[in-house]
């Protein structure tokens, strides 16, 4: 019941959404011929808005479908507690669970909560990033080491980058009001889990996985992010329905 009733909600915004904004999201590199069978892993760069929701308007029902019933999410305590953002946060994905920004108990309730089907959803750099191009506190938006613990754990399947261009020009952190009618851009890459995790592994071992991960990351979304289409990448549009 709780998962046909996230499926509706992500659908209706899907509706509203393509009613009013347009999409501009694309691939980096050629898709595998599938590339939303085996995801177990979507990772959401450059963090700006609470209303990155509306990017669904953009991707197939098939995806949206997945993050309904098959969806764990990590939402930072702060935004769960909102009277009524929370209870929208809450709702997001099949399984949402609160997490401060430490690695205590809840970071450990997300790996606990994690199965064999799950696609987990995540934002790598823990917090939004402010007109300043800065976070909250006015440090650089980083990436947390949080997503190495998640891909130690997925023994296969599929990746999903998803590189924002930023929703600055819809909502910045603290103005009540979207702006509507503007473009919502993204690429998108497909990795292999398995592969991308033995080659750090092999590059760095075990001891500098997590920070040679940081820095990939952090690299790929300065590349995508703040490019969207750099001269030494081909992109590959398709429709994503």
């Amino acid at each position: 019941m709780r998962e046909s009733c996230i499926y509706a909600m992500l659908r209706t915004i899907k509706g509203l959404s393509r009613v009013f904004y347009r999409f501009d999201i694309d691939w980096v590199h050629q898709p595998p011929a599938d590339p939303w069978r085996h995801l177990r892993l979507v990772a959401f760069l450059n963090h700006t808005s609470l209303y990155e929701p509306l990017f669904v308007g953009g991707f197939p029902n098939e995806f949206i479908r997945r993050i309904a019933f098959m969806g764990l999410m990590p939402v930072a305590d702060k935004a769960t507690r909102r009277p009524l953002m929370g209870f929208f946060f809450r709702m997001v994905a099949k399984n949402v669970v609160a997490v401060t920004r430490k690695n205590d108990r809840t970071w450990n309730q997300v790996l606990a909560t994690m199965q064999p089907d799950t696609m987990v959803i995540i934002m790598p750099e823990g917090r939004m990033m402010r007109a300043n191009g800065l976070d909250k506190s006015g440090r650089p938006m980083t990436v947390r080491g949080g997503i190495a613990d998640i891909v130690r754990s997925i023994p296969e399947g599929r990746m999903l980058m998803t590189y924002s261009a930023g929703l600055h020009h819809v909502q910045i952190p603290g103005q009540r009001i979207p702006k509507l009618f503007k473009t919502l851009r993204m690429r998108l890459e497909s990795m292999d889990i398995a592969d991308y995790r033995n080659r750090l592994m092999d590059q760095y071992g075990p001891v500098g996985f997590k920070k040679a991960l940081i820095r990939d990351l952090e690299n790929r979304r300065d590349r995508y992010c703040f490019g969207l289409e750099p001269a030494s990448a081909p992109v590959y549009a398709t429709s994503l329905g």
